[in-house]
């Protein structure tokens, strides 16, 4: 079960209407964990707040 606060997920802005293919957010102190929306008891992916800004930078680094 994940340790992390179901009040304080997130939708992506970049997830599409029909809600099909999303992830999920959520921010804590000195990480940003990352989730499957159609499968939240699925392993979260947890990066340093630096890596997450390169992660949804990255496409506009090119």
């Amino acid at each position: 079960m994940s340790s992390t606060d179901e009040r304080s997920w997130f939708r992506s802005s970049s997830s599409g209407s029909d809600g099909d293919v999303c992830i999920e957010v959520v921010r804590r102190a000195g990480t940003v964990h990352v989730r499957d929306s159609r499968d939240r008891l699925s392993p979260e992916l947890a990066v340093t707040h630096t890596a997450w800004e390169y992660l949804v930078t990255f496409d506009r680094l090119g």
